[in-house]
Parts: C-alpha cells; sequence; structure tokens
C-alpha cells in the first residue's frame, strides 16, 4: 500500500540494485565508485564534465529509476562540494537526466534520504537482520569511510526496526473504531516499547563513526542550496539542461526529517508540528520544516502519510478518556517515548557537530569553503550553548529547530496528561 511494506516498512521489499546492469549507463556507475578518490585529488568536477549526456530511456522498473537517482545524486553533490569553493552551475551531463528521474520519481533533484539511506543500502546475507547496521552496507559513498557508512546504514536499521511498528499502528486504529480500550492500551504500550529499541538503535552511532570524520568530511557533502549563502551558495543551484536552458533551484539538503517512518509516528500519535523550523516559500509564506520535508519524500510515501493523518484519532481517543485512565497513561508512554528518541538525537548533534565544530579538521581534510566551515565560523570564541544560527544540511536553524520539535512531541502527552 503507497509502496510502504508490512514486513519492511518504507524500505524496499527487495533490497535495493547495486548496480545498473545495462552498459549504456556505466560511466554513471564507474564515477560513482571513484567519488571518494576523485574528491581527495581535486579532479570530480572535470570527470563529470566528461561525462555524456545519457537519456533515461533505456531504465526498466522502479529499481532501476531509484538506482539512477541514488547515482546522480552522488554525482550532484560531488560536483557541488567536492572543490574548495561549492560549483552553483549543475552541467547538463547531470542536471538533465537528474530532473527527468525525480519527475518519475516524485522526488527533487538533489541527495535526499530516499537516496542516501531507503534505496543504498545491502547485504551479503539475503537472511540477515536488516535491524542490524553491522550486517549492512552501502552501495554508494561520497567518502569511502566507515564513518560514512556507519551513519547512514543506523538510518536504515532504524527504518527496519521501525517497520515493525506500522502493523502496530493500523491495529491500534482499528482498536479505536471498535472502542477496544484495553485493546488500544496494550498496543500503546508495545508502541513505546519499540520506540525505546529505536533508541537504544540510535544510541549505537557513537560505536564507528567519529565526530570529526563526520563534520569535517561527510556533512559538508550532504548539504544542500537552500539556506546555504554562509557556505557559498547565495542562490542555490543553475540547473543546466543545455542550449541556454535552466532554472535555479534552491533545495535542502539529506536529512532525517525526510523519514516517512519518522513522520508517521508524529501522524499516528497526533503530534502537530506544523510551526516548527519556519521556511520561507517563494519568499513570503511560512511553511513548517516537517510539512515540507515531505515534498522530499516518494511520492507513494508522502501519500501514505496523507492517508495515515485521515484516518488516525489516537489523540482525539485518550482525550476522551479520563486522566490515569489505562488508555490515557499508554498514550502518553507512546509519547514520551517519542520524544525521549528525540532527546537522544539532540545529544548526538550536539556531539558531532557542535562540539566538533571546536575541534579542528583531520589531517588528510582541506579548508574548503562549505558547510562546515561556515560552522566553525559561527562557532568562533562562543561557548556550547548556541542558541542560532547554525544550519543543519536541510537548511534550518538547526538547534532550535530540534529543541522545539522535542519540546512539541512531549506537549502532547503534557497537555492531556
Amino acid at each position: 500500500m503507497h509502496g510502504v511494506s508490512l514486513r519492511t516498512g518504507f524500505l524496499p521489499d527487495i533490497p535495493p540494485l547495486q548496480s545498473l546492469d545495462d552498459p549504456y549507463y556505466w560511466p554513471w556507475e564507474e564515477l560513482v565508485r571513484e567519488i571518494p578518490a576523485l574528491i581527495q585529488l581535486k579532479t570530480i568536477r572535470e570527470s563529470i564534465e566528461r561525462l555524456p549526456v545519457l537519456s533515461t530511456h533505456h531504465l526498466q522498473g522502479e529499481p532501476e529509476w531509484r538506482r539512477a537517482y541514488l547515482l546522480l545524486a552522488y554525482l550532484t553533490h560531488a560536483y557541488i562540494w567536492g572543490g574548495e569553493k561549492p560549483k552553483d552551475i549543475l552541467p547538463p551531463a547531470i542536471a538533465r537526466p537528474f530532473l527527468d528521474i525525480s519527475n518519475h520519481l516524485e522526488l527533487p533533484p538533489c541527495a535526499t534520504y530516499a537516496a542516501l539511506n531507503l534505496w543504498n543500502f545491502t547485504i551479503a546475507d539475503p537472511n540477515a537482520d536488516l535491524t542490524d547496521p553491522d550486517a549492512l552496507s552501502v552501495t554508494a559513498s561520497l567518502t569511502g569511510t566507515k564513518d560514512e557508512e556507519w551513519f547512514l546504514m543506523i538510518s536504515v536499521a532504524i527504518e527496519a526496526q521501525g517497520a515493525q511498528m506500522i502493523p502496530l499502528v493500523f491495529e491500534t486504529i482499528h482498536a479505536i473504531r471498535a472502542d477496544d480500550s484495553s485493546r488500544v492500551a496494550d498496543l500503546l504500550h508495545r508502541c513505546s516499547e519499540h520506540l525505546q529499541e529505536l533508541r537504544i538503535l540510535l544510541e549505537r552511532m557513537y560505536e564507528k563513526c567519529r565526530p570529526a570524520v563526520f563534520f569535517h568530511r561527510l556533512r559538508p557533502l550532504l548539504a544542500g542550496s537552500k539556506n546555504m549563502a554562509a557556505a557559498g551558495l547565495p542562490n542555490g543551484i543553475f540547473y543546466d539542461i543545455g542550449d541556454g536552458l535552466g532554472e535555479w533551484h534552491q533545495y535542502s539538503g539529506g536529512s532525517n526529517a525526510q523519514s516517512s517512518l519518522i513522520q508517521t509516528f508524529d501522524i499516528f500519535l497526533g503530534v502537530q508540528h506544523e510551526a516548527t523550523g519556519g521556511m520561507k516559500d517563494n519568499g513570503s509564506k511560512t511553511t513548517g520544516f516537517m510539512q515540507e520535508m515531505r515534498n522530499y519524500m516518494p511520492g507513494p510515501h508522502r501519500r501514505f502519510l496523507e492517508m495515515l493523518a485521515r484516518i488516525s484519532q489516537v489523540r482525539p481517543y485518550a482525550m476522551s478518556h479520563m486522566a490515569g485512565s489505562p488508555v490515557r497513561d499508554a498514550y502518553n508512554a507512546a509519547v514520551m517515548s517519542l520524544g525521549r528518541f528525540r532527546d537522544t538525537h539532540i545529544q548526538i548533534v550536539t556531539r558531532y557537530i557542535i562540539m566538533a565544530a571546536k575541534s579542528p579538521p583531520p589531517s588528510d581534510v582541506s579548508r574548503n569553503l562549505n558547510l562546515a566551515s561556515a560552522t566553525t565560523c559561527r562557532m568562533k570564541d562562543s561557548d556550547e550553548k548556541v542558541k542560532g544560527g547554525l544550519h543543519g544540511t536541510g537548511g534550518t536553524d538547526l538547534i532550535p529547530f530540534l529543541k522545539q520539535t522535542r519540546d512539541t512531541t512531549k506537549a502532547a502527552a503534557r497537555y492531556i496528561g
């Protein structure tokens, strides 16, 4: 239903393609395999500029379209951010096919969570447990480091673990319709347990992803083109499709806010984020960042969330029960479990961005103009209690956004406790 599996959730039922079989697309595949080395050699842009402009007519089936999207997303960000200063014009060899593929998949032409995580993993053993990040590997990488792989595969493992909650979501909705309050309470407690497991899994980030490598090497390459003036992109990116044609665009970079799974929990529990992390749309209208991030999800997943928003009545049902009742207590416990998951996320961001910004880059990292240098400049001579001004890869004012999202989550329980 809407591209969502009761077994794997928002991950594909079958692991994504590791490569495109058609030799026609091998120039993309070969170049993506070489991205880490070419960035280090400072020749990535010249290599991309030599690519032929390939057609999308040879792509067959959704797995191939997804693989092509991943390849061009990686090439796009390597081209933009893989030099001393960012490039603001994307050449036709990337821009033209990327726009076609993005339209097909109902996604923007940039490195979204779908490209980086959902469609970028493989397993050596077909019977491997997808909830174990040690069993997962990336099929494309910007840095070639274990740190990057671990960072991305933790999210994939969370997606796989969280998939177990999707049947519970629908069982709870059915139990509410039947007014089976004891069943609702039991299901909500099980949801709490699953959310606690997700938090434990998220805490494994520290095992194999070093903050300095993440901050100085990987994070700058994941950055988008929205709110990136300080990092060297005041106008966004010009997608050049050739013959003097093209358009300027500003897109958010990869962000966990683009995970349909996390937004599923919010919608199911009735947590509202409309005003959280407000972003300007066309210079005037302000939209919530979480709502904006749905535009960075595959079309079917976006429609799943819209459907869930229409049918989930968990919070009103909990509010219809007295304070201290089993349903009210179970609902509050589930919401607070989600809030604690966001607490852990804030702790990770503090360690991997706020604290890492004050540490010197590894010796093999050039001092380029990018998101890392912009963040470090902002952090200079400040203490760790940063109130604002630090932009995430998605373009938001990072710390206030995360804290507001966390507080909004916990408030859903507090207001009916």
